[in-house]
């Protein structure tokens, strides 16, 4: 596949293969290898964009923006195929994640037909002064592997709807839905150098990427590694940081809780996309009382799952991503074992002909987790649950925010007083009650607290702040002064 730049397709010398996690021997597709060359031009086209792009009528702008989400409507069949080919997402999985950009190109499309800005009073007579949002300018978004389609659509659609041009650097390991969805936009009518899609090694391009003295702000979604360092690089810049960084999400059971329900929520939000998500339950605090029941009932939703290809009928778990964040996973198994934990169900990869040369976790359970041990303290970002007893719902809560992280947290209670204290208590940027960790719908402010992200949420109109500027303007329209 070739990536956009400037408005064209082009290629380079040098390719990157792209593998199916479900089958690692053979690859599904080739992306260019870019070069810091390559970069830096990526940037020039995108200067030129963002000179066209501020000036084109936010009308305009929404129709291309719906345009492209029902282009990504009709093609979704084929790029749901790919992103399950790519990243090893079932079925449904992958359709849904098509649905979703989709769904984020409409809605920004939607916003962009409305003002940014507010009227406000004037001590001054004759005076009325307002402020507006305007866009910033050239954006550098990279994205991460495990959503590879909507992730590009959260950051691009209100980055674009706002009127900026964009640098795209998607995950190695995943570029070609994030190659899909900028085809939707260029078919759509995105003028050139808009959107300059950037494929390649980042021990090769990343200096490249990141040093271009016109770039306005970076968002990024990924490890807090690697984040951290980003963050550490612009320090002594005027450009803007976004980061959705690391989770450790936790879902407390209260002994009033319904425990059916509960049961099937965790394991929805723990064991959808293979554990994936920055949002995926992690942790599990269960009230002494109703632990034993909640358990089996758990296991009972465990067993029930079935892991396979995810283009295969019947599975309900696909594989890890690549062989490095498979055999990362069984690390962080083997260590909690070592450190005390028992596996109540999983803890090893499938061993038959038709998965062994995939990349797959076996879903697991752990018990007796202590706060000392890492598997409480560490991100897998795989398919493992730890488990943990508490006493109280004060214990709950202070097991809850025993974290460096707080993106998300979950609840499961029939008592309203509990409910809303936990809401009040728990130190996180997204709480559910009754529901899943996961599932945050595109207009709702998304971000974490601590060392979850930056202050600046993505989603919804909190989207815009990060890009946009605010300029105050005053128009005296009385006699001039004399």
């Amino acid at each position: 596949m070739e990536t956009l730049s400037g408005g064209q397709w082009v290629a380079s010398g040098e390719w990157l293969d792209v593998h199916d996690p479900s089958d690692v021997r053979t690859p599904v597709a080739r992306v260019p290898a870019l070069s810091a060359d390559d970069v830096t031009r990526a940037y020039d086209h995108a200067a030129k964009g963002f000179a066209v792009w501020k000036r084109t009528s936010p009308f305009e702008r929404a129709r291309i923006l719906n345009g492209a989400a029902r282009l990504l409507r009709e093609r979704a069949e084929d790029i749901a195929a790919d992103l399950v080919a790519e990243m090893g997402k079932t079925r449904a999985e992958a359709t849904g994640e098509v649905g979703k950009a989709a769904d984020f190109l409409e809605y920004y499309a939607g916003i962009a037909r409305e003002g940014y800005g507010t009227l406000l009073h004037d001590v001054r007579p004759d005076t009325r002064t307002s402020f507006q949002r305007e866009p910033i300018g050239v954006v550098l978004a990279i994205t991460p592997w495990n959503d590879p389609l909507l992730t590009p659509a959260r950051k691009l659609a209100p980055c674009l709807a706002a009127g900026n041009a964009a640098v795209l650097k998607p995950a190695t390991e995943t570029p070609i839905v994030a190659l899909h969805f900028a085809r939707a936009l260029h078919d759509a009518g995105l003028p050139a150098g808009v959107l300059n899609v950037v494929t390649g090694r980042g021990s090769v391009i990343g200096d490249a990427l990141i040093a271009d003295p016109r770039i306005a702000a970076v968002t990024f979604t990924g490890s807090n590694e690697v984040g951290e360092g980003l963050r550490a690089s612009l320090a002594a810049s005027n450009v803007r940081f976004q980061g959705e960084l690391g989770g450790k999400n936790a879902t407390a059971v209260l002994a009033d809780a319904d425990l059916p329900a509960a049961a099937k929520a965790v394991a929805a939000a723990s064991f959808g996309q293979a554990g994936q998500r920055c949002t995926a339950t992690s942790r599990v605090i269960v009230e002494a009382a109703v632990l034993d029941r909640f358990t089996e009932l758990l296991l009972a939703e465990v067993a029930a799952l079935r892991t396979g290809p995810g283009a295969a009928p019947g599975t309900t778990m696909g594989p890890l991503v690549s062989p490095r964040q498979r055999d990362g996973v069984l690390a962080d198994i083997d260590l909690a074992v070592k450190q005390g934990a028992a596996v109540l169900t999983g803890g090893d990869r499938p061993e038959d002909e038709a998965r062994r040369h995939g990349c797959y976790v076996n879903p697991t359970v752990l018990a007796d987790v202590t706060p000392e041990m890492n598997v409480w303290r560490d991100e897998v970002f795989g398919p493992v649950i730890a488990l943990r007893t508490v006493g109280s719902f004060e214990e709950a809560v202070e097991a809850v925010n025993d974290s460096a992280y707080g993106l998300a947290a979950a609840v499961f209670t029939q008592n309203l007083t509990s409910a809303y204290r936990f809401v009040e208590e728990v130190e996180c940027g997204q709480v559910a009650v009754n529901t899943t960790t996961s599932g945050w719908d595109v207009h709702h402010p998304f971000g974490g607290f601590r060392d979850s992200g930056s202050a600046f949420k993505e989603q919804g109109t909190e989207a815009l702040r990060f890009y946009t500027r605010v300029k105050t303007v005053a128009f005296h329209f009385g006699h001039p002064h004399g």
